[in-house]
C-alpha cells in the first residue's frame, strides 16, 4: 500500500495557525508606540517629514529582512579557503539571504551620508533617525547588525585624524555608503583573552609612515570586512590601535588570511573567524609615543558598548512583540493566555523593563556624552535582552523552545551580548576606572539630576523618592570609595546595579515630562512609577506582596503604549 499524506487534527479553533502570526510580517514601526514617542521627542518638527520613511523602514524590517535572517541562520557564510591551485583565497560566501537583505537595507540605510544630509534639510536629526534604524534591524537580526556596523564611524574618524591622505581617501571610499555598510571589524581578542591587554601578542614595527603588523585573532566578530582596527604591541611595549585595509595602499593582497570561521551558538549571519596577520600593511590610529593610544581604545570601545548594549534592548523588545502575539492567541483553561492574572504581570513585568532599558539605550546614543553611561547601559540591556529571550520562550512553552518558532534564535542570538565588548565583571572593572581616573561620577550624577528636575508634575512622590535614591547612590561612591581594594572591586557589581537602576528611573521620568508638557498623556509616568517600585522601593518583610495593583488595573493601558497590532 502507497504512504499518504495524513492532515493533522484541526477540529479545534485552537489550531487554527493564522491566529499565531508573530512579529514577522507585520510593520515593526507602526506597532511600536514607544519608538513613536522617542521620534516624536527626538525630531521635533522634522517628525512629519520623517514619518513615511519611517513607515517603510518598519515594513522592511519586518518583511524582508525578518524572513531572510531565519534563512541565513539555517545557511549561514562559509569559507572558501584555497584555490584549486591551492593558493590561500580567505573568501567568506555569504548566503542569497544575506545578500538579499544587505542589498536592501542599503538601499534604504538611515546612516548613509546622503540620507543624514537630507534628514538635516528638513529639520530631522540624523542620529535619531540611525539609532531608529539600528533597533529596528537588531530586532530581526543582531548578527547583521554586527555586520554592518561594528565600528565603521569609529574607523572612518580615526583614519581622517591619523592616516596618510591616500589611505584617508580609500577609507572614504570603502565607507561611502555611511558606516552602516559592512566593511568594518574590531579584531582585538586572542587566545590569550579578549581584555588582558598586558597578554595581548600581536607586534606591530615601523616601516616607513605605517607599520608591519603581525598576530593572531581568536575572534573577529565580522572576518567577511575591508577595514580592520586591530590592538597590536608597539616596540617599547605599550598596546595601540592599527587600521588594517584588506589590500595594500599599491592595490596587492595584505598580509590578512582567515583560519576558519567560527561555529557559532547564535548570531550565524555575521562570518566571524580566526584571521591572522603577516606582516601587514597597518596605520597607527594615535600619535605616536602620546600616550593617546588608550584613550583611543577606549573611544572606540564604548563607542561599540552602546551598539551592543542597543542590540540587547532590541532583542529585548522582539521577545515582548512576540510574547504578546502568543499570549493573544493561546487559549488555557478556558480563555486566552494574556487574559490570565499571572501572565498579566509577567507582560507588565516585561513592558517596563523592556522600556526602561529602552531610555537608557537612547539617551546613551542620542543624550548627554557621559563616560560611565556605556558600560552601565549595556551592563542593563545586553543582560536583559537574554532574560526576556527567556521568558519569551516560557512563553511560548514547548513550542518556544522549537526552532521553527521565533523566539528559540532569539535567545541564541540575544546570549552573545554580555560578552562582546566585555562582560559584567569588564564593564565594572571600566566603571572603577572611570571613577577613580576621571571622576566621571560627578557629571553621572548631575546628569540624573538634571533628568529629575524634567518630571512631570502631579509625581512628586516618586520624583522624591528617586531625589533621595541619587542622594544615596552620592553616599554609596563615598563609602565605596573607602574601602580596601580587592573588597571594592568585588562590591563593584552593586554599585554599578544601583547606578544602572537610579539612571533609568531618572530618564523614565525625564520621558514622562516630556509627554505631559507635549502630548498631555501619562503613560510614561505610570511605567517611571511601576519601575522605581520595583528597583528603589524597599518592600520591606512581605515582600511587596501587599503593594498596589496598577500594574494590573492598567494593564490595557500598558498593553496598548507599548505594543499596538
Amino acid at each position: 500500500m502507497g504512504r499518504y499524506l495524513v492532515e493533522p487534527f484541526d477540529g479545534s479553533d485552537r489550531y487554527a495557525t493564522e491566529r499565531y502570526q508573530g512579529a514577522a510580517g507585520r510593520n515593526w514601526w507602526t506597532c511600536d508606540p514607544t519608538l513613536h514617542l522617542l521620534m516624536r521627542r527626538h525630531l521635533g518638527d522634522g517628525f512629519a517629514w520623517a514619518q513615511p520613511h519611517l513607515d517603510r523602514l518598519g515594513a522592511l524590517m519586518g518583511g524582508l529582512v525578518a524572513e531572510c535572517a531565519e534563512e541565513t541562520d539555517r545557511n549561514p557564510p562559509r569559507l572558501e579557503k584555497y584555490d584549486k591551485w591551492g593558493r590561500d583565497l580567505s573568501e567568506v560566501v555569504m548566503p542569497r539571504s544575506f545578500q538579499a537583505a544587505r542589498q536592501a537595507l542599503m538601499d534604504d540605510n538611515f546612516t548613509s551620508p546622503s540620507f543624514a544630509e537630507e534628514a538635516r534639510a528638513h529639520g530631522a536629526d540624523p542620529d535619531a533617525l540611525a539609532a531608529a534604524w539600528t533597533y529596528l534591524l537588531n530586532q530581526a537580526d543582531i548578527g547583521m547588525g554586527c555586520a554592518l556596523g561594528t565600528g565603521g564611524d569609529q574607523v572612518v574618524e580615526l583614519a581622517e585624524k591619523h592616516a596618510p591622505p591616500d589611505v584617508r581617501e580609500r577609507v572614504r571610499e570603502i565607507f561611502a555608503n555611511g558606516h552602516y555598510s559592512g566593511e568594518a571589524a574590531q579584531m582585538f581578542t586572542e587566545r590569550t583573552g579578549g581584555s588582558d591587554l598586558a597578554a595581548l601578542e600581536a607586534t606591530a614595527v615601523p616601516a616607513g609612515d605605517s607599520w608591519l603588523l603581525s598576530g593572531f585573532k581568536w575572534f573577529a566578530s565580522n572576518a567577511n570586512g575591508s577595514a580592520f582596527v586591530v590592538l597590536a604591541r608597539l616596540p617599547e611595549g605599550a598596546v595601540a590601535p592599527f587600521l588594517v585595509l584588506w589590500e595594500r595602499r599599491d592595490g596587492t593582497r595584505n598580509g590578512v588570511r582567515i583560519r576558519r570561521l567560527k561555529d557559532k551558538l547564535g548570531t550565524r549571519s555575521v562570518a566571524s573567524g580566526e584571521v591572522e596577520f603577516a606582516d601587514a600593511e597597518a596605520f597607527l590610529l594615535a600619535e605616536p609615543g602620546s600616550g593617546s593610544q588608550l584613550g583611543t581604545m577606549m573611544k572606540l570601545t564604548n563607542a561599540s558598548r552602546l551598539v551592543v548594549a542597543m542590540m540587547g534592548l532590541s532583542a529585548a523588545r522582539r521577545a515582548l512583540v512576540e510574547s504578546i502575539c502568543y499570549a493573544r492567541a493561546r487559549e488555557a483553561f478556558g480563555r486566552p493566555l494574556i487574559e490570565q492574572p499571572l501572565m498579566r504581570r509577567k507582560l507588565s513585568e516585561l513592558i517596563v523593563e523592556v522600556e526602561a532599558a529602552q531610555a537608557l539605550v537612547f539617551d546613551g546614543h542620542l543624550g548627554p556624552r557621559l563616560r560611565l553611561a556605556p558600560a552601565l547601559i549595556k551592563l542593563r540591556a545586553a543582560r536583559l535582552g537574554v532574560t526576556a529571550a527567556s521568558d519569551a520562550i516560557e512563553v511560548h512553552g514547548g513550542n518556544g523552545y522549537i526552532e521553527q518558532w521565533p523566539v528559540a534564535r532569539l535567545l541564541r542570538d540575544a546570549q552573545v551580548n554580555p560578552i562582546w565588548e566585555g562582560g559584567d565583571n569588564i564593564l565594572c572593572l571600566d566603571v572603577r576606572r572611570a571613577m577613580l581616573r576621571e571622576q566621571a561620577h560627578e557629571p553621572f550624577l548631575d546628569r540624573l539630576e538634571s533628568a529629575l528636575s524634567q518630571a512631570p508634575p502631579g509625581e512628586s512622590a516618586t520624583v522624591t523618592l528617586v531625589g533621595e535614591r541619587i542622594a544615596d547612590l552620592r553616599k554609596a561612591i563615598t563609602a565605596w570609595s573607602a574601602l580596601e581594594p580587592s573588597l571594592a572591586e568585588a562590591r563593584l557589581y552593586p554599585l554599578a546595579q544601583f547606578m544602572a537602576d537610579v539612571y533609568a528611573a531618572a530618564v523614565l521620568l525625564e520621558q514622562a515630562g516630556w509627554e505631559h508638557r507635549e502630548l498631555g498623556t501619562d503613560r510614561k509616568s505610570l511605567v517611571a512609577r511601576l519601575y522605581v517600585d520595583a528597583h528603589l522601593v524597599d518592600h520591606g518583610p512581605l515582600r511587596g506582596i501587599d503593594r498596589s495593583a496598577e500594574s494590573l488595573d492598567r494593564f490595557d493601558d500598558l498593553l496598548t503604549g507599548a505594543v499596538s497590532l
